[in-house]
């Protein structure tokens, strides 16, 4: 059972040496890794080319969703995933991975644990346990574990790949997506690592990630409930600095009753 990696880059020499040979570094000898990188100046061509294994473009493209889909549109495997060039896997997991879609013919999207580390790989805290469905992914966009996330080709068939509009939430939206159609499965086990750092695309634009999250509610038919209000407005909140004063409000608000 081929597993094909798809990963986006942009100027990340400093870490996607990491990525690719975590891609390398498994148990499982039926591999494709799909490099589409937007053009780096960094030298993350040289690195690139170093591994002749790899399948890879550098030319300037319409941004991580757009490179996304491009690597699901050149992927041969019967497993899919999406690996960001500054992150990267456990060791030998692709075996676990693979053994369970062969046994769960039923499973179209199967997720694991995941660990968030710092620039120099140091952990942070981690992510664990049996605990996204559809509707926890509603309540709360955060839990999407992304790099610890693998699915069945025929999803993206079925669905069409990430939503191109989107630059920072596509993921939330893509598992959203499939949580209506399909149920999660989940493998006991750490699957990979995030790194967690500033200058971090989602960190460092907050705001519009809570634009686009409300986007992706609008487009997918979310009743606006109390659970995703009281996210909206946490969110809300910690980008514009306000969580000090709206979560009073927000109190207030659920006291006078639940809307939806």
């Amino acid at each position: 059972m081929k597993i094909s990696i798809i990963t986006p880059s942009y100027n990340q020499g400093g870490f996607i040496e990491d990525t690719i040979r975590s891609v390398l570094d498994q148990n499982h000898d039926d591999v494709e890794h799909i490099v589409m990188d937007g053009g780096s100046t960094d030298g993350t061509r040289s690195i690139l080319s170093r591994y002749p294994h790899l399948k890879w473009t550098s030319e300037r493209d319409g941004g991580q969703s757009d490179a996304i889909n491009k690597g699901f549109r050149q992927a041969t495997g019967e497993i899919l995933a999406w690996l960001n060039s500054d992150d990267y896997y456990e060791p030998n997991v692709f075996g676990d991975i693979a053994r369970y879609f062969a046994e769960h013919p039923d499973c179209m999207l199967l997720f694991g644990d995941i660990t968030f580390v710092n620039k120099d790989r140091q952990p942070l805290f981690g992510f664990t346990g049996d605990t996204i469905s559809y509707e926890r992914l509603i309540a709360c966009p955060d839990i999407v574990r992304q790099p610890s996330m693998f699915w069945r080709r025929e999803v993206v068939r079925e669905m069409g790949g990430v939503d191109e509009s989107l630059h920072l939430v596509m993921d939330f939206d893509f598992f959203l997506r499939i949580g209506a159609r399909y149920r999660f499965h989940y493998l006991a086990r750490n699957l990979s690592y995030y790194r967690y750092y500033t200058e971090n695309k989602s960190l460092s634009m907050s705001r519009r990630q809570v634009r686009e999250i409300y986007r992706v509610y609008r487009k997918n038919g979310v009743r606006f409930k109390w659970p995703v209000v009281r996210y909206l407005l946490g969110k809300g909140a910690y980008a514009h600095g306000l969580a000090p004063v709206l979560k009073p409000l927000a109190d207030i608000f659920r006291g006078r009753g639940r809307p939806g």
